[in-house]
């Protein structure tokens, strides 16, 4: 019974932790200023459990930036196991999106938080990457886009994503770039 009761704990913790994440996200990309007691507080938890978890705002920052590339990478392969190849990669595209402009409004709490110890490059390059690799793998498999795209040609593709201004009207013209980039891989893709 006793396991149980620690299992049930740990999800709690867990949920805790998540919760902390995802009010930290939305806080910190209005305001890289925002008290941490006010990020505790709006997550609905104590000052000790969030410090248990987070013990200065470079560790917050620097976990919310973790968090949301670890999002973003996981969302590859749920959106693999549920829809068709060509449209998991379409709405990855947006998730990835979604991303970008959030790590633009957390620009400034990280250029805080990596003030004292560097860079967040390759933090998140990685598994972002790795995530490309699935999607494109399933496309070319599928043939829904045209062979040989590398996942660097990919990531070349998308680089204006990161020019839109996150505070403009990000979201169509994201779409737009996003629609141009999936049309581009369409073209010559085996089952078309």
């Amino acid at each position: 019974m006793g396991d149980n009761k620690d299992a049930k704990l740990r999800a709690d913790a867990q949920r805790n932790r998540e919760r902390i994440l995802e009010v930290a996200l939305v806080e910190l990309t209005h305001s890289a200023d925002v008290p941490l007691s006010a990020i505790a507080k709006k997550a609905c938890v104590g000052q000790g459990t969030f410090y248990r978890n987070f013990p200065s705002r470079e560790a917050l920052v620097l976990e919310v930036y973790r968090y949301e590339v670890q999002q973003v990478s996981d969302a590859a392969s749920h959106l693999l196991e549920t829809r068709a190849p060509d449209r998991a990669l379409r709405e990855w595209m947006d998730r990835l999106t979604q991303y970008a402009m959030a790590k633009a409004g957390l620009a400034d709490a990280m250029r805080q938080a990596t003030s004292s110890c560097g860079s967040l490059a390759g933090l998140g390059y990685e598994p972002v990457l790795s995530a490309v690799e699935l999607l494109l793998r399933a496309n070319e498999e599928a043939g829904t886009i045209r062979p040989g795209v590398t996942p660097d040609d990919f990531v070349l593709a998308i680089a204006g994503l990161w020019q839109i201004d996150p505070h403009g009207d990000w979201q169509s013209r994201a779409g737009r770039l996003m629609d141009l980039v999936m049309d581009g891989l369409r073209v010559g893709a085996p089952g078309r």
